[in-house]
């Protein structure tokens, strides 16, 4: 099938990038308190992103916007303890900070109620912003904080003013019923790598009129048709599978106790940016994406804390 997106493939084909403790990662959308059975936490798959970055080595910010309230003062206080630059994130004073009730499944799945006319819903296409796009080294987005017009357009002027080289990688996050067949489209669009899980991935095949995606072969098929550099799928405890329009690498995961999944996705596509990145290997990436992903399902939250050892151990 031939591509149907005109785009400009950015991050590959380019000299190695500086060292992870160089690379400035993003994460773009929302930032929110997950409301979990066992007590609030801080998420949104943007923050989530920019943590496990920040346990890999980089210089994660995040770029969100949320109220100026008690939530919103707890939200910043609970991530510069996290050591996440907060310096670009907004503060409204008229919409409350973000908040997602989740339930969670007998087999650790979740399930969110996410609350709706929050501050991350007003993104704001700032100054300062556009020299943080032009800063960046990654930058992480999904579909959620587009489910506005306001946020949407500022998401996309964000991205448009990075450098060629940067990384950007599109984490669909598909919540129904905040996305839209065209927001998918301009996503990849705007992206050099896409990551989806399985039933997102058939979703959006479908979505798009495209055959389904049911081998390592198809996927490279549908990257070389999307004109990305790289498409990864979660395929919850089977592992992933990574693909780009030449090859694929598959990995069947690493056995853990599930506590929760919460954020596993997104720790997924943190190791994968910052390894991509540095212009690692396929089979590395891999292996590493499984491993932090496996670490927070079995741990509360999306942003667990780490002890020392144990994150240089699972370093790249």
């Amino acid at each position: 099938m031939e591509s149907k997106l005109n785009r400009t493939i950015p991050g590959r084909g380019l000299e190695p990038q500086t060292p992870s403790q160089s690379t400035r990662v993003v994460g773009l959308g929302e930032a929110l308190w997950d409301l979990l059975p066992a007590g609030k936490h801080i998420g949104g798959a943007p923050l989530n992103f920019a943590y496990i970055s920040s346990l890999l080595g980089g210089r994660a910010v995040i770029a969100s916007r949320i109220g100026a309230d008690r939530l919103g003062d707890e939200l910043q206080g609970a991530l510069s303890a996290r050591g996440i630059a907060t310096g670009s994130l907004q503060r409204d004073t008229t919409l409350p900070t973000g908040t997602s009730k989740v339930r969670i499944s007998a087999d650790g799945q979740p399930r969110y109620e996410i609350r709706q006319k929050v501050a991350w819903d007003a993104l704001e296409s700032t100054a300062e912003w556009k020299e943080l796009a032009r800063q960046a080294d990654v930058v992480c987005f999904g579909t959620l904080a587009q489910r506005s017009e306001q946020s949407r357009a500022t998401i996309a002027a964000f991205l448009q003013a990075t450098r060629p080289q940067c990384v950007r990688i599109f984490d669909a996050n598909l919540r129904p019923p905040f996305y839209s067949r065209d927001m998918i489209l301009d996503s990849i669009r705007l992206a050099g790598i896409v990551k989806f899980n399985e039933e997102e991935l058939t979703e959006v095949c479908s979505t798009l009129g495209l055959p389904g995606c049911a081998s390592p072969h198809d996927v490279r098929i549908l990257a070389t048709h999307l004109g990305v550099e790289l498409i990864c799928v979660t395929r919850g405890d089977r592992g992933s599978l990574l693909a780009t329009p030449r090859r694929a690498v598959e990995h069947p995961g690493f056995p853990v106790k599930v506590v929760d999944t919460v954020g596993a996705g997104d720790a997924f596509a943190a190791a994968v940016a910052c390894c991509w990145a540095q212009q690692l290997g396929l089979e590395r990436i891999s292996v590493v994406a499984n491993r932090w992903a496996a670490w927070v399902a079995s741990q509360h939250g999306a942003m667990p804390l780490i002890d020392e050892a144990l994150r240089r151990q699972m370093l790249p």
